[in-house]
């Protein structure tokens, strides 16, 4: 049996004072577009490395050669992917959620129920990826940035609803309960 949905595809609406569990909608990291130099150099470092160990002359040595080269991957390989790594965007049906640091230590979340507002910005070469960057401000806090999002449209959409939604069922469970004409 399949569960009915709604015009436009959006699943009903809970009833009018029942629990509604906190589902997650989406959970995404930045493009990984700034990692095309890190590869770039990744490539030119083994390349490097697999022409010049064992010719190099003697007072160079092998080892460091290796040493160099672990150093070159290290700094412009290793952390620039453990810093793209360490960003995760997460969309849930209350919240947005935007963990950044190695062990998640900056968290920023933004309530749907509140509202805010969503802008879409967007570069020449985002434009042509698909990508861009989302800014939500609700006009209290400092906004929060969602920098890099491939599919921008998309995010933006869901985002959007999901604070239409959850404006609307906050509205409607604010209101008193009808009550029932008298008989007469």
């Amino acid at each position: 049996m399949t569960q009915p949905s709604t015009i436009g595809g959006r699943p009903l609406m809970p009833a009018p004072g029942a629990p509604t569990p906190e589902l997650r909608v989406a959970r995404f990291r930045p493009r990984a577009s700034r990692l095309f130099w890190s590869s770039l150099v990744l490539i030119a470092v083994a390349g490097a490395v697999g022409f010049f160990y064992g010719n190099l002359r003697e007072p160079f040595a092998d080892w460091m050669l290796l040493t160099a080269a672990a150093a070159i991957v290290l700094l412009l390989v290793v952390l620039p992917f453990a810093s793209w790594l360490a960003h995760r965007y997460t969309i849930t049906t209350r919240r947005v959620i935007a963990r950044s640091g190695p062990f998640g230590r900056r968290r920023v979340e933004l309530s749907h129920v509140r509202g805010y507002t969503v802008q879409l910005r967007r570069g020449v070469f985002q434009r042509i990826g698909g990508g861009g960057t989302l800014v939500l401000s609700n006009g209290v806090d400092a906004p929060l940035r969602l920098r890099r999002i491939a599919n921008v449209h998309l995010v933006y959409e869901v985002l959007v609803d999901q604070v239409e939604v959850n404006q609307i069922l906050a509205h409607r469970d604010a209101q008193p309960p009808a009550v029932p004409p008298l008989p007469a």
